[in-house]
C-alpha cells in the first residue's frame, strides 16, 4: 500500500550524519561500525531503496537548523544567519538528489497528481516525492526569509523545535509566541503555508490557536494520554486540531510510546515495544475524533534515533507495510486503513493547495 510519511529528516541524515541514502540500509550500517559520535550509529532505518521497497513514495522532508542564544544549553548555531546557511546546504542536497533521479520536489496540486499517477504503475527506481518542511523557524533571519523559502518550495513550517525559540516556545520550555511569532503566523497564513503545530509547548499552542486561521496539522506528534510528557498533545489539543480539520502523524520514537522508556538504557526487546504501540496512538485519535479522518503516519525515523529506539518489528522503513494488517486486526476497514496510510494527508493537501 502506498505510504505518505509526514516527517523524515532526510537532509539532516545526509548532511550531518554523512549518510549516503542512495546506499542500502545495510551498507550504511556497515560504514558506521565503530562510530560513537551519534547514539544511533549503525542503527539507521532509512534509505531510498528501503523507502521504495516499503512504497513510501511521498514524504514531508525537513530542513532543520537551530539558532541558539548565548544562555541556551541546546546544541545549535550561534546566529540565525549560520542556521539559514545550513538549511540552504540541506536544500542543495535535495536538489542534487533530484538531478540524480532519487527525489522529485512536489510544490503544487498538479505536481502531486502527476506523482501519484506515476506511483500507480509498478516500476523500479521511481523517484520519491518530497514536500519541503521547516522544523523550527529560528533559521529565518527575519520574516522576509519565509517568502524566500516559499519560493524554494517550502510548503509547511513548525515555528518551534526544542526549547525557547525566536518565534515560539517548543518542547521542554514554557512561553508564548510574542510579537515575532504573531507576525510569522500572519505571513504563514498569507502564503498559504501549512502550519505544523508539532513541538509547540502548551502556551504557544493555545496562543497560536487564538490568532491563526490557516491550514494546520501535526506532522509527528503522539498522545499525552498514553505518554504523559509535554512533547505529546493532550486530548484537548488533539480535539482542537480535529475541529480545525487537521491530520496528526504518529511518530515511532520509543520514548513517545512507552511511558517508562529510559533513553540509552531501555531496549525495544526489554520493553516489548512493537508497532502495536503506534497503533494504540492511531486508535486513540480515532476514538477522540469519532472517525479515522484525522490521523496518519509521521514516523520521524532516523530523526536522531534508530533501531535502538524504535519498535523491534521495524528493521527498516519498509516495515511500515506491517501496519495495515495490525489495523485490520483491530477492526479497521480497508477504507479507513487507506486513509491512515496516506489518504488523510493527501486529502488535506488537495483541500488546502490552490
Amino acid at each position: 500500500m502506498f505510504i505518505f510519511d509526514a516527517h523524515l529528516d532526510l537532509a539532516m541524515n545526509a548532511m550531518e550524519w554523512n549518510r549516503d541514502l542512495s546506499w542500502s540500509v545495510e551498507a550504511i550500517r556497515k560504514s558506521e561500525l565503530g562510530m560513537t559520535d551519534k547514539p544511533d550509529r549503525g542503527n539507521n532505518t532509512v534509505s531510498f531503496e528501503a523507502m521504495r521497497k516499503g512504497k513510501v513514495g511521498l514524504c514531508m522532508a525537513t530542513q532543520i537548523a537551530r539558532f541558539v542564544k548565548p544562555k541556551n544549553t541546546l546544541t545549535g548555531w550561534n546566529s540565525p544567519q549560520q542556521a539559514w546557511a545550513h538549511t540552504q546546504a540541506q536544500l542543495a542536497w535535495y536538489r542534487t538528489m533530484e538531478v540524480e533521479g532519487q527525489l522529485t520536489q512536489i510544490t503544487n496540486l498538479e505536481q502531486l497528481e502527476t506523482h501519484l499517477g506515476l506511483w500507480e504503475t509498478p516500476g523500479d527506481n521511481l523517484p520519491i516525492g518530497y514536500i519541503l518542511t521547516l522544523e523550527g523557524a529560528d533559521s529565518l533571519v527575519d520574516i522576509g526569509y519565509l517568502k524566500k523559502s516559499y519560493e524554494q518550495g517550502l510548503r509547511a513550517i513548525g515555528p518551534a523545535h526544542y526549547g525557547p525559540g525566536t518565534y515560539a516556545h517548543g518542547t521542554n520550555s514554557v512561553g508564548g509566541i510574542g510579537t515575532k511569532g504573531k507576525a510569522l503566523l500572519k505571513e504563514i497564513e498569507r502564503l498559504n503555508i501549512i502550519l505544523d503545530t508539532t513541538h509547540l509547548c502548551d502556551q504557544s499552542f493555545w496562543e497560536t490557536m487564538q490568532v491563526h486561521n490557516g491550514p494546520m496539522w501535526a506532522s509527528h506528534n503522539n498522545c499525552r494520554a498514553l505518554v504523559d510528557h509535554n512533547r505529546q498533545f493532550s486530548d484537548e489539543q488533539l480535539q482542537e486540531l480535529v475541529k480545525r480539520k487537521a491530520v496528526i502523524g504518529i511518530a515511532l520514537d520509543a520514548w513517545m510510546m512507552i511511558p517508562e522508556w529510559k533513553r540509552g538504557i531501555s531496549t525495544p526487546t526489554d520493553m516489548e515495544l512493537t508497532l502495536e504501540r503506534m497503533v494504540d496512538n492511531i486508535d486513540h485519535i480515532c476514538q477522540l475524533a469519532g472517525n479515522a479522518d484525522h490521523v496518519g503516519i509521521g514516523t520521524d525515523l532516523d530523526g536522531g534515533f534508530g533501531t535502538e529506539q524504535c519498535p523491534m518489528d521495524v528493521d527498516t522503513i519498509a516495515d511500515l507495510q506491517k501496519i495495515p494488517a495490525l489495523l485490520k486486526a483491530r477492526g479497521y476497514s480497508e477504507g479507513a486503513i487507506v486513509k491512515i496510510m496516506h489518504g488523510n494527508f493527501l486529502g488535506f493537501l488537495k483541500r488546502v493547495w490552490r
